[in-house]
């Protein structure tokens, strides 16, 4: 709610420039992630670097990297994978992470210093997914991994039966590795080794929910899509949705709508669709 109440309160028409700007950015795709740690720390207008750092620290308990998820964790709330595309209709590469209903602690793909940087054991995990076109972000769609992911016994079981699977091929000799498998000394000299990873992928929400009729304007400047469980949108600060429900705008709606459930389409959950357009 923090979020979309930043962007509302603060429009601009064009990301990259902004942060190009003010000489924050080396590439296109570094204004996403700026952007998406602005608008939850409420420090889009903010000039000083040691002010902007402070706000950081105060919100933030971690910054991740691009090889271990997720991007960013908010201190005491959830996290943020962030993904950036070049079109609403293209395909979201998660590489060696499958796609995640939570975040969870003992995740192996986490890193020791993302376990240790608050005290926690599983967080909601938002899914926040910027197009960005001709150096323009044109569209942000926030969905939490419970609209979108099933429970992560999905993909583990899969996971490991390819594992399996890997490791009962004759004749090779296996080593234990976080990927799929790794097969070691190919070669007659025993030094070419091959790693057999997994790369998932996901269908943008656009298209998982399509079903859901979401109607949306061409739009020029940045468009903001937010899709939670209702239980999670009520548990989220009173103050933060009575502002956001309060607020007379055309370009505001929210909306009550019913998502298929990640684990069983047949039951549908409860949500709250929230759509900004400029």
């Amino acid at each position: 709610m923090k979020a979309v109440k930043t962007v509302i309160e603060n429009p601009i028409s064009d990301v990259v420039t902004y942060y190009r700007s003010r000489n924050r950015i080396n590439a296109v795709g570094d204004s996403l992630e700026l952007f998406i740690k602005d608008i939850f720390a409420n420090t889009l207008n903010v000039q000083s670097e040691e002010e902007r750092l402070t706000a950081y620290e105060d919100v933030y308990s971690y910054f991740g990297n691009a090889n271990n998820p997720p991007d960013l964790m908010i201190a005491g709330g959830d996290a943020i994978e962030v993904k950036k595309l070049g079109s609403e209709s293209s395909t979201i590469a998660l590489n060696s992470s499958y796609p995640s209903a939570k975040l969870f602690a003992n995740s192996p793909m986490l890193t020791s210093a993302c376990r240790s940087c608050e005290a926690w054991t599983e967080k909601d995990l938002i899914y926040a997914i910027g197009c960005v076109q001709q150096e323009k972000l044109r569209s942000l769609w926030l969905v939490y991994g419970d609209c979108y992911a099933a429970s992560r016994e999905v993909y583990e079981t899969v996971k490991q039966r390819i594992v399996r699977g890997i490791a009962g091929i004759q004749d090779f000799e296996f080593s234990i590795t976080k990927e799929l498998g790794r097969v070691n000394k190919i070669d007659p000299l025993g030094i070419t080794s091959l790693r057999i990873r997994g790369m998932w992928q996901i269908e943008h929400p656009r298209k998982a929910f399509q079903y859901l009729n979401i109607s949306l304007e061409p739009n020029d400047s940045l468009r903001v899509v937010v899709l939670l469980r209702e239980e999670k949108y009520l548990s989220l600060p009173l103050e933060d949705r009575r502002w956001l429900e309060a607020t007379t705008s055309n370009q505001l709606n929210i909306t009550d709508v019913k998502i298929k459930s990640p684990d069983n389409p047949v039951k549908r959950l409860p949500a709250k669709l929230i759509i900004y357009q400029t």
